[in-house]
């Protein structure tokens, strides 16, 4: 489940995603964390409460995984360092045995509160009432709820406290408070004051806090069935074709180049390119799109996608880790374990919390000892045990965290993949989208629609065809499906022009393929025959290459790349929103302003270099802009690194897509609509959660402690707060799935 395999960010620097196990509220992720980063030779470290795990940057060789476990161990936790520990099945059996664990104590817990509270609250009249709710009360703190004691005592002697101090020293307060009032009636009988026991609060307050864990433990897990989804596409048995006969084996057993079948109604088990037959196949799962894909041989395929009527053999390309499927599980888990910039005040809260609370509660009691009267000791200890029952960093951990795991997990399912969650809060600010027009705007397949020759020959053509098939350019590739049926020829010196073109030398002449600034730099005279068809073609939307060579123009192609379905209802969606839209181009300008009149684009610019692309994103934001940019190709990369949101389409480039804060999968210009709106709505969850988490403890704290009492002598029981302490917890779980189900 984990990415236990680290990345290597250089020759020395290592990260690696791990599972923690043991932690319970928002001091506890604080502490782990705060002990990672304390290890020598931790660059960075960030715990996730939400999906109990650690993203660990650090150095090979001044730490290793053993170091960074034992001094999580020493702290009361666990850090999960190897691949069967942090494998899925395991996690999941470790995540089974605690809520087995958690369901029997509260059963338990359950079983000896319930007479304790009807004793304490209608039958204290009974001969030794105190002695048999001393009796019922002492398993539920002991047995049932000794972990908080145990976790407790671990943080105390390394001199911090967490969650579990605060249920430790509340209850065991109160049940110390009542056997002695239990043991001793006279002390306080001899002062003229009443021996109150609270026996039934310290049960149910635990009670309370099991039955609060049990449901957010539940809550949790649902934040993260988008990863669940994912990894249970990928079947774990294939039939391999061995000697023209189909024979099942299992996943693991699959190597690149293996021949494998695909069953009618069957997942596709790896990567690979159709050898023979042909289906359609569903990537509804990875792509979001709800349309079959019709597959054919020469088509690729991909793991985890649901093959339909026909049946096919494919050949594997990609197995295990390498396949799309587990790198969109690796993003979006790593994503997942990193933090919002809106967490870092909650984190910061977090970590004095617990503190402040007993700071707090010491103070309610001492004010309510000298200033109490005669009941002030028992207003004072009452007052003490609700403020530290009341007070929960748990909904302060998970307020962000539940929301940037769900809101991630929707948009892998919808095929959007959202690198770290800055990049998700960050989205939602956009108010101008860059896009780049070829393979963004455009489908990305150019085709030449029209040629013009000032003298057709053969020869020509044959140099044209091998001077564009040295090219990487989309351009040159449309080229050279036109022209092969030439022959090659050799070219020599072959030149790449960024923004211009290309240059090679045939014998002792130098040729030229590219737009018109090329062949302007170079001083070759353009007949008007050629500026005339140039205009013709330009207006049509059309990109104009030019050939040159032996000092005079040899022919002008025209290219055409269809513009996609979805372009010009995503621009008009997104200028809906408020979105400026550009687009920028290598075009000349009359084929841009084509391109921008089909789709209602107004803002654009035509013959851009690379360079010019992030310049001109420096100019936008330069303005006060916050700017996304869209792009696919190589010369996008330092655009997309430039904007404050970089989206890559899923068919473009690695280097565009490792840059890109965002991958589209399905390169439809709608997802980016998507993407926007989802990060607008996990924003609001992360706000509402957190003015949750600090309304409830800014308020329930004070009244906790008694500042109402003076007004209308109203003093909060503590079995009500721990009610109110489980609750808010869930609350800010629950509100963080309702996610799932927005549109």
């Amino acid at each position: 489940m984990f990415n236990v395999m680290a990345s290597e960010m250089d020759s020395e620097n290592l990260i690696k995603t791990l599972p923690v196990t043991g932690m319970h509220c928002a001091s506890c992720a604080s502490r782990v964390e705060k002990t990672l980063k304390e290890q020598s030779g931790v660059l960075s470290a960030a715990v996730n409460l939400a999906n109990a795990s650690a993203r660990i940057e650090f150095t090979r060789g001044k730490v290793t995984l053993d170091d960074l476990q034992k001094s999580i161990r020493a702290i009361g936790f666990d850090l999960l360092i190897t691949q069967e520990e942090s494998s899925a099945s395991h996690l999941e059996e470790i995540n089974r045995e605690y809520l087995k664990r958690l369901k029997t104590g509260i059963m338990g817990a359950m079983l000896f509160t319930l007479p304790t509270v009807m004793i304490g609250m209608f039958f204290m009249q009974i001969p030794y009432a105190n002695y048999i709710l001393w009796v019922l009360s002492t398993p539920v703190i002991f047995l049932f709820g000794r972990n908080f004691y145990l976790n407790a005592w671990k943080q105390a002697r390394l001199k911090t406290a967490n969650m579990d101090t605060l249920v430790a020293l509340s209850t065991g307060v109160a049940y110390v408070f009542s056997v002695f009032n239990t043991l001793f009636p006279a002390f306080w009988e001899a002062r003229g004051i009443h021996a109150h026991v609270y026996f039934e609060a310290a049960a149910v307050v635990i009670t309370f806090i099991l039955l609060g864990r049990l449901l957010e433990e539940k809550a949790k897990t649902k934040t993260n069935t988008a990863i669940k989804k994912l990894m249970g596409l990928q079947p774990e048995e294939v039939y391999r074709i061995e000697n023209g006969i189909s024979i099942k084996v299992p996943i693991a057993e699959v190597k690149p180049g293996d021949v494998l079948l695909a069953r009618p109604g069957e997942k596709i088990a790896v990567d690979g390119v159709v050898l023979s037959g042909s289906s359609f196949v569903n990537e509804s799962m990875m792509t979001g799109e709800a349309v079959a894909v019709h597959k054919k041989e020469g088509n690729p395929v991909f793991a985890g996608t649901l093959n339909q009527k026909g049946s096919f053999q494919y050949t594997a390309q990609k197995i295990g880790k390498d396949t799309l499927l587990a790198q969109i599980i690796q993003r979006v888990e790593e994503a997942q374990g990193s933090k919002a910039p809106v967490q870092k005040l909650a984190d910061r809260v977090a970590a004095v919390f617990v503190p402040v609370v007993i700071l707090i509660a010491l103070l309610s009691f001492f004010l309510w000892y000298l200033l109490g009267g005669d009941n002030g000791l028992t207003y004072g200890i009452m007052s003490l045990v609700t403020v530290l029952v009341i007070a929960c960093p748990c909904a302060l951990g998970l307020a962000t965290p539940t929301a940037i795991m769900v809101g991630l997990g929707k948009g892998a399912e919808q095929g959007i993949l959202i690198k770290d969650a800055e990049a998700l809060e960050m989205a939602h600010k956009v108010n101008t989208l860059v896009l780049d027009k070829t393979g963004t705007l455009t489908e990305g397949n150019p085709v030449v629609t029209d040629c013009f020759w000032s003298e057709e020959s053969v020869s020509d053509k044959n140099l044209l065809l091998s001077i564009e098939k040295i090219s990487e350019h989309p351009l040159a590739e449309a080229i050279v499906k036109y022209f092969s049926e030439q022959e090659e020829v050799l070219v020599e010196n072959f030149e790449n022009i960024p923004g211009k073109g290309v240059r090679a030398m045939f014998g002792e002449n130098s040729y030229w393929v590219g737009n018109k600034r090329l062949i302007e730099e170079n001083h070759i005279s353009i007949p008007a025959a050629f500026t005339e068809k140039e205009l013709q073609w330009e207006k049509e939307a059309k990109t104009v290459l030019w050939f040159a060579g032996r000092k005079s123009i040899l022919a002008l192609i025209a290219v055409t790349d269809p513009l996609k379905k979805t372009s010009a209802e995503a621009v008009r969606q997104l200028q809906n929103m408020g979105i400026e839209v550009h687009m920028l181009t290598g075009d000349h300008p009359k084929t841009a302003e084509a391109m921008a009149l089909q789709t209602g684009i107004t803002h654009f610019r035509a013959e851009m270099l690379p360079a010019g692309k992030e310049e001109y994103i420096k100019a936008l934001q330069a303005d006060g802009k916050i700017v996304a940019m869209a792009g696919d190709g190589i010369n996008d990369s330092a655009a997309l690194a430039r904007a404050d949101v970089s989206i890559a389409m899923g068919h473009g480039s690695d280097i565009a897509m490792d840059t890109a804060k965002i991958t589209l999968i399905s390169s439809d210009l709608l997802k980016i609509v998507a993407a926007i709106k989802l990060s607008g709505q996990t924003v609001r969850a992360v706000r509402q959660n957190l003015f949750w988490a600090f309304i409830y403890n800014l308020t329930g704290i004070p009244i906790a402690a008694g500042v109402l009492y003076p007004l209308n002598g109203f003093l909060l029981n503590p079995m009500i707060a721990g009610a109110a302490m489980a609750l808010s917890s869930v609350s800010v779980v629950t509100n963080s799935l309702r996610l799932k189900w927005m549109k």
